[in-house]
């Protein structure tokens, strides 16, 4: 009973999924897309009929109880919701004819869903809008996460909603807004729905078409990447619209909590918390020194700034070719690959909280040296950080390497060179998207079986890889 109840919540959750199905078909009949109706409406209607099914099923073996569920069922319920959305979310790239086969429509909706933001598509201005909406709610709907998103509007999965918050939000731990759980939720996804609305009325105002600033709201508030123009943000050529993106980029990978506390003045929070003065730090000194670096070769500073912004944040926008850039200004960006944003944000990488505790581990460690019979402890925002905390970030980013290190050589078994293997492999597994040496490209020689590899680890980097390895693991599949 207690895996159908599981794969209940799951159809659930597409079944939420679905109804954001009717925006792309209102754009398609706006647009005169007559021919893209039927990638809209046959999703909808096959998720009506399977959420129909399984209600009828669950009311006869349920009979009003409810299963048990523990801690780790939340994080097997997370993953499998994240299969089965991004499965789905291939259907309408699937029937729309732009994609080549089934596993490049199924990394499509996976680079979107979890914001990676590197695409199959080789001309996207050649794309029906109705499509081009679908690709840009996919990033906005996995920004924040569906699964928040269904713990705000179900009560249906209180009984279990912090463990599947916490499996799906970004960081080693996750925040309260306040001590209920669905006001947590609801008060992340309205701040989230605010901040894109002002982003689309601003890049309106900067000269974008309604569509077009709709869509880059979407991209830069869910740190994606996608974009409805080849050149990406470049083809603007608005210095006014790369300061709107910069600035929204730099919110949605600050953490949403610290945000909400600052609207409501309690700003000493933000400026004692450790991970938000890490944050801004390394953005200030890498943005110097790729100044330093364009300075000397004549190149844009506003231009560095929104590449060091776009790559820490994992969003993966870009105003300017990278590559032609000094060694020394590549280097860097390259750096903040490593890096990503801040916990509780949309952004993905290893997260900059994490690089800030391992850095103090460092220096206790240093310090023993020293001190042999010194006792030293980690103080993260003025208090002292659980050991348990230090243990599993210290699991997590081996993890995260040996991950790493697989999918380097996954993806070099195709044939491609060490750079760029490396470069696909850490772009998907951060969520970046956005590496050097032009990578699009490279995804649509790639096997079948490989663009599906890729894709799974998509959804491992944004879920943080425990969901997926305690899916895997044999002892979450033996407890009773």
């Amino acid at each position: 009973m207690k895996y159908f109840f599981i794969l209940r919540y799951c159809i659930y959750i597409l079944a939420l999924l679905a109804l954001f199905l009717l925006l792309p078909l209102c754009i398609a009949l706006v647009y005169g897309e007559k021919n893209m109706l039927h990638c809209f409406y046959l999703p909808f209607i096959i998720i009506a009929a399977l959420c129909l099914i399984v209600y009828c099923i669950g009311a006869s073996i349920s009979k009003g109880k409810k299963p048990r569920l523990h801690s780790a069922d939340g994080y097997i319920i997370v993953f499998s919701a994240w299969i089965f959305m991004c499965a789905f979310g291939a259907i309408p790239f699937a029937l729309s004819g732009y994609y080549s086969d089934i596993p490049s429509a199924i990394f499509e909706s996976a680079s979107g869903f979890t914001t990676t933001g590197s695409t199959m598509l080789a001309d996207v201005e050649s794309i029906p809008k109705s499509i081009l909406m679908w690709r840009g709610l996919t990033h906005w709907i996995g920004g924040m996460g569906i699964v928040v998103l269904m713990v705000a509007l179900l009560p249906i999965l209180g009984m279990g909603g912090f463990q599947m918050l916490e499996a799906e939000s970004p960081g080693p731990e996750a925040d309260r807004i306040v001590p209920r759980i669905t006001p947590t939720a609801k008060i992340l996804w309205l701040l989230y729905v605010s901040l894109t609305f002002l982003c689309c009325i601003l890049l309106k105002i900067g000269g974008m078409p309604w569509f077009d600033a709709l869509f880059n709201a979407f991209s830069t508030l869910g740190t994606g990447g996608f974009s409805t123009r080849n050149a990406s943000i470049a083809s603007y050529a608005s210095p006014f619209c790369e300061w709107v993106i910069i600035i929204f980029m730099l919110l949605a990978g600050f953490n949403f909590t610290l945000i909400f506390r600052s609207l409501q003045g309690k700003f000493k929070e933000v400026i004692t918390n450790s991970e938000a003065r890490a944050y801004f730090l390394i953005i200030l000194v890498a943005t110097a020194v790729v100044a330093i670096s364009l300075g000397r070769s004549g190149g844009n500073v506003r231009h560095g700034l929104f590449h060091i912004v776009s790559t820490i944040t994992t969003t993966g926008f870009s105003v300017a070719n990278q590559d032609a850039w000094p060694s020394l200004a590549q280097v860097t960006i390259f750096f903040m690959m490593f890096i990503g944003g801040c916990s509780g944000s949309t952004a993905g990488g290893i997260k900059v909280v994490r690089h800030v505790i391992l850095w103090k581990q460092a220096g206790n460690e240093m310090k023993k040296m020293i001190y042999p019979k010194g006792v030293f402890s980690i103080r993260l925002n003025g208090n002292p950080a659980k050991k348990e905390i230090v243990h599993g970030i210290a699991g997590f980013v081996f993890l995260y390497y040996a991950v790493l290190v697989l999918s380097f050589l996954v993806i070099a078994s195709s044939g491609l060179n060490i750079w760029h293997s490396f470069n696909l492999s850490l772009i998907t597994l951060g969520n970046i998207g956005m590496g050097f040496g032009g990578t699009d490209h490279l995804l649509q020689g790639l096997p079948a079986w490989q663009k599906v590899y890729i894709s799974l680890v998509m959804i491992i980097g944004r879920l943080e890889l425990m969901s997926f390895f305690v899916f895997c693991s044999k002892d979450y599949w033996e407890r009773p």
